[in-house]
């Protein structure tokens, strides 16, 4: 095992590099030397863990334990301590490589953080799990990608499509309010339930296809930015710590998946 700044994973013509020092991010994803991620050091896609998207007032209990976080994005806790962590390379080679951290301060509970890859000349597949060394804990996950809105090539910009059941409704403080309203026209920093799991389709006319699939049942949308948007398949939806908790158990961990594929048009 070994702690690397960058790995390179390739398909064919796909190629994906990986920066385990760098919160586990992917640098970047290139399908036939095309660029579709966001780049830059808070960019690409990273995972979101312990937590997804925002944390009220950066507090959340745990039975009759109270904890307090750190508010990175003030006045809440944002996505999570795993994107500030260097993670270690369990693994990597060829199309595959899998990655781990031990959970640590800021965060208040023991456990173990894994994360894999897995690509091929059309998809990427993304599998990551919180286990605990004890004690059961609320703990969330997802990632976090920002693809570009434009490729670069001169064609249109992208278009999202997806159905979901309902939206999330967002209050002032950016946080859901506990009331489920029919989807609304975006722009979006929006959280939204898909029961029967995300599937949202990404189109750059002309361009690509892209799909983002995962049997979890949340997504947030983001698109407020000329850059990039984002497509978050998440275990629970923001604040979830508090509103709707899944606890990582001795016997339970928390495992979530997502695949993207893509296709040119």
């Amino acid at each position: 095992m070994s702690s690397e700044k960058s790995i390179r994973l390739a398909a064919g013509d796909v190629e994906l590099t990986v920066e385990p020092e760098s919160g586990c991010r992917i640098g970047s994803l290139r399908v036939g030397g095309t660029e579709l991620l966001r780049q830059g050091e808070r960019y690409g896609a990273f995972p979101m863990v312990p937590w997804c998207g925002r944390t009220r007032d950066g507090e959340f209990s745990n039975g009759a334990v109270h904890h307090r976080l750190p508010l990175n994005a003030p006045p809440h806790a944002i996505h999570g301590t795993g994107r500030d962590t260097a993670w270690r390379t369990a693994r990597a080679g060829g199309g595959e490589a899998a990655f781990f951290y031990d959970l640590a301060d800021p965060w208040p509970y023991t456990g173990r953080v894994t994360q894999t890859f897995a690509l091929t000349d059309d998809s990427l597949t993304l599998r990551m799990g919180v286990e605990t060394y004890g004690t059961s804990f609320p703990a969330q996950a997802g990632w976090h990608p920002w693809f570009l809105r434009n490729l670069g090539a001169g064609g249109d910009d992208v278009r999202i499509d997806f159905t979901p059941e309902w939206q999330e409704e967002r209050g002032d403080d950016h946080l859901p309010t506990g009331k489920r309203i029919t989807p609304l026209p975006g722009p979006w920093d929006d959280c939204f339930g898909m029961p029967d799991g995300v599937d949202v389709t990404l189109t750059w006319p002309g361009e690509l296809e892209l799909t983002v699939k995962s049997p979890a049942e949340w997504v947030v949308v983001y698109d407020e930015q000329a850059e990039a948007v984002c497509v978050e398949p998440q275990s629970g939806p923001p604040n979830g710590l508090n509103t709707d908790p899944r606890y990582v158990t001795p016997i339970e961990p928390l495992e979530i998946a997502t695949t993207w594929s893509w296709r040119r048009l």
